[in-house]
């Protein structure tokens, strides 16, 4: 299987969207219209073929799946409905009462959500593939979120006792249509809704900007109450505070009737403190120069997590629409922003070709240190999972993949020395 590719939702995905009954821990959809046999896989992404794999790779008669597939193209299934560990539909046989089919798989435990939420916390690509209906390698992986072979337990008021009948297997092939349109489909079949999986995650991100913001808190000198009255000539005043290292963060903004927006007031805020730092520190306007996307990716830094918080989702959501991009594009260059600013999101958008020097003792360099395998093309030197981007500046930033997918994203800190930024970036 190649690895999937986003895709634009269909007619049948937008009927399906358009539809469904959405109950966090029960989600009802309407029968699926019939399709066109146009190639071998029967699901379009690479996790509703997994979902089929686990079912084709126990079942005991081929010719069964060859007619419940026949009779998943023509539309012979009912409103489908899923609940934890279970989905459920009618369908039409060759006699005029339909059978009731079902697939039943088991729900994941604490302990596995745990593993599953702490990983796409930690990752803002993961995230961020999440709010675009995206389900990276790497998580599916976590607590094995996808079905393996024997996983499903087909079953059906059939009098077919073959594993599985026509009749659960068309309900396995239209279930991965669902898991096509919405993979938060499969997170409720193994016992979360996509609500409640949602508000985890935000609950887990605000916690981790809630330390980041702590550690960064400038710590100021005090004088005690006790000394500020004493009766004594006053000394001199004390020489002006130092600049503090980071602008502050400003109050947060309730809602109100006929109040402006409480996360314009935010941004605006926000922007007037860090420009007011910058010129007190560095005497220069920050925002001078930088194109409408430099600008929108600056905003979207400043703010703490990776937009999947309700208030920054809506931000993400604002800024990716206004300078003609997805969220992921946004996510993705925050995190070359963060990684090392300007100079940074330079890196992740061009190609260029180095001049004689750094850049052809790189892999030498990498060679003697143990790290084989290194491709050169132009200014980047990759692995399967991992590449080196020398920068303008002459700083080599860190990149890494998913196996298997040209899905690059910034990690660890630049730095002159490649070896070093490649320890940076594996963290040793």
């Amino acid at each position: 299987m190649t690895p999937h590719a986003p895709h634009t939702p269909g007619r049948a995905g937008r009927h399906v969207q358009a539809r469904a009954r959405h109950d966090d821990h029960r989600r009802t959809f309407p029968p699926l219209p019939p399709r066109a046999r146009t190639a071998d896989d029967f699901a379009l992404t690479w996790w509703g073929n997994a979902w089929v794999d686990a079912l084709v790779d126990t079942a005991l008669d081929p010719a069964r799946l060859t007619r419940g597939r026949a009779y998943a193209d023509r539309g012979h299934v009912d409103a489908i409905t899923v609940t934890p560990g279970r989905v459920i539909a009618y369908v039409h046989g060759s006699r005029p009462r339909p059978y009731r089919a079902e697939i039943r798989l088991r729900t994941l435990y604490d302990d596995d959500w745990e593993r599953v939420l702490d990983t796409a916390a930690a990752r803002p690509d993961h995230m961020a593939a999440l709010l675009d209906k995206d389900v990276p390698h790497a998580l599916a992986a976590v607590a094995g979120l996808l079905p393996a072979a024997g996983d499903l337990i087909p079953d059906c008021s059939c009098p077919d006792d073959g594993h599985p009948c026509k009749h659960a297997a068309a309900l396995c092939y239209q279930t991965a249509r669902l898991l096509d349109e919405d993979p938060f489909v499969l997170f409720l079949l193994r016992g979360r809704g996509e609500q409640e999986l949602l508000a985890d995650l935000t609950r887990r991100n605000e916690a981790m900007a809630a330390v980041e913001r702590a550690a960064t808190a400038p710590a100021l000198p005090t004088v005690t109450a006790r000394d500020a009255l004493a009766p004594r000539m006053l000394p001199r005043l004390p020489p002006p505070f130092p600049a503090p290292a980071h602008p502050g963060r400003p109050p947060v903004y309730p809602h109100a009737s006929g109040a402006p927006d409480p996360l314009a007031l935010d941004l605006l805020a926000t922007e007037a403190a860090a420009r007011a730092h910058t010129f007190l520190t560095r005497g220069i306007d920050p925002i001078a120069g930088l194109t409408p996307w430099q600008d929108a990716v600056r905003l979207a830094a400043a703010h703490p997590g990776s937009g999947l918080a309700a208030s920054t989702r809506a931000l993400y959501k604002s800024l990716a629409r206004g300078t003609g991009r997805t969220a992921t594009d946004l996510a993705r260059a925050v995190a070359a922003w963060r990684q090392g600013g300007l100079a940074g999101l330079d890196v992740l958008e061009e190609e260029w070709d180095p001049p004689a020097g750094p850049f052809d003792r790189a892999r030498p360099a990498l060679i003697a240190s143990e790290f084989s395998g290194f491709r050169p093309h132009r200014n980047r030197l990759s692995t399967d999972n991992l590449q080196l981007r020398l920068g303008r500046d002459g700083l080599w930033y860190g990149y890494e993949s998913d196996r298997g997918r040209e899905d690059w994203w910034p990690r660890g800190t630049p730095g002159t020395d490649p070896v070093g930024a490649l320890m940076a970036l594996l963290g040793r």
